[in-house]
């Protein structure tokens, strides 16, 4: 519980850090992307500090390159 409140006291610390120099005509984007990249990162850390299970891309991409492979398997052999 400790961890999960020392990576938001860290995100609130960014987030202060950040967002003043962000307000400012024209960076309305990057203030969208700072925040949007900030949430999820937040997130993942706190699923990775209460051992929740995080999905890895790798098999992501495995299951979809999957059907690809099993076709040119038999041209392979």
């Amino acid at each position: 519980m400790w961890g999960v409140f020392g990576i938001l006291l860290v995100g609130v610390f960014l987030t202060c850090l950040e967002v003043p120099s962000l307000r400012r005509p024209g960076y309305r984007k990057d203030l969208i992307v700072f925040s949007i990249l900030l949430i999820f990162g937040i997130s993942l850390a706190c699923a990775k500090v209460l051992n929740a299970p995080i999905p890895n891309p790798g098999d992501w991409i495995a299951a979809l390159l999957r059907p690809l492979s099993d076709a040119f398997s038999p041209l392979l052999h």
